[in-house]
């Protein structure tokens, strides 16, 4: 269920309650304004209570967010992170390479034709080959961007990293949000220091992540991240695609990916064999991580595919 399915469904809920309870006089003729509501509910609402379901739920996120974490940007550049202070450090203008063909794919002339084009999954082959390290990084470029957003989603369920990465307690998160129609998107999503990055943790685990990641729910869900806001770039650190199945069911939601090679690790036909697990439309960077060699040396970002 949507934000404003739920949003929809709460106002149809309190317009029955209130009109259970108002005492109208006998010669009284209440104007209402009939409206179907999407999820079948017999209560009419007024004009006015749908004037206000968009504004309100596409306000939820930002105004129902009460947790929020401090990012240690001393610490994170200490280890070789992308930080506000540093803009001109060698990191900062290697992933200022690597965000650009993704942002003209997102939002340039050129931008890619599929849909959900701002979601991008960053992930690897095998583990420990630097993925989660590329979308934390990823994502706090593009937040210094001026006129983007970003969602940092873990959508590495099995062995979520973002929390422990960026030190701060694990909360609930993606899982909870799909195994549970009760919960709300906007209670889950952390605010930062960084005043355009948001996160999304992963959540508890469960048996069943598998089928929650290729549920209608989390279909439903690309599909709101991708639209809600028009100026967000969604990264989600997904897991490697030859270790579980997860990260080839995200796929199929996301319109550009990124994958992460790591420098004299990565062995050809294990990215080949990644790769073909790919839909074959889909745009693919590549990403050279953990290369000893100075930045314009060997450092390669490329694409793959169409």
């Amino acid at each position: 269920m949507s934000t404003i399915e739920r949003a929809i469904e709460k106002m149809a809920h309190a317009a029955k309650t209130r009109q259970e309870d108002a005492v109208v006089p006998e010669d009284a003729s209440p104007i209402v304004t009939p409206v179907t509501a999407p999820l079948g509910g017999d209560v009419p609402l007024g004009s006015d209570d749908l004037a206000n379901i968009a504004d309100g739920a596409a306000a939820q996120e930002q105004d129902a967010a009460s947790s929020r974490i401090q990012l240690n940007f001393e610490h994170m550049a200490s280890v070789g992170m992308v930080t506000p202070d540093a803009e001109r450090s060698q990191v900062s203008e290697e992933y200022r390479h690597i965000k650009r063909p993704l942002l003209l794919n997102a939002f340039g002339e050129g931008a890619l034709p599929q849909s959900n084009r701002n979601l991008i999954m960053v992930t690897s082959a095998r583990p420990n080959e630097g993925k989660t390290f590329t979308a934390i990084n990823l994502a706090l470029s593009i937040a210094l961007e001026r006129d983007r957003t970003v969602l940092l989603v873990d959508a590495d369920v099995a062995k979520p990293s973002v929390a422990r990465v960026l030190d701060f307690p694990g909360t609930a998160g993606l899982v909870d949000f799909l195994a549970d129609h009760d919960r709300r998107l906007a209670d889950l999503i952390l605010q930062t220091n960084l005043p355009k990055l948001r996160i999304l943790p992963s959540g508890r685990r469960h048996s069943h992540s598998t089928e929650l990641l290729g549920s209608d729910t989390m279909q439903s869900l690309a599909q709101e991240l991708a639209e809600r806001y028009p100026d967000r770039i969604v990264i989600l650190d997904s897991p490697p695609l030859l270790a579980t199945s997860e990260a080839a069911v995200l796929a199929g939601l996301v319109g550009q990916v990124v994958m992460v090679v790591e420098a004299e690790h990565t062995k050809r036909d294990e990215l080949q064999e990644a790769l073909a697990l790919l839909k074959p439309e889909i745009y693919v960077g590549l990403v050279l991580n953990k290369s000893d060699r100075p930045f314009g040396a060997d450092y390669y970002y490329g694409s793959y595919g169409p």
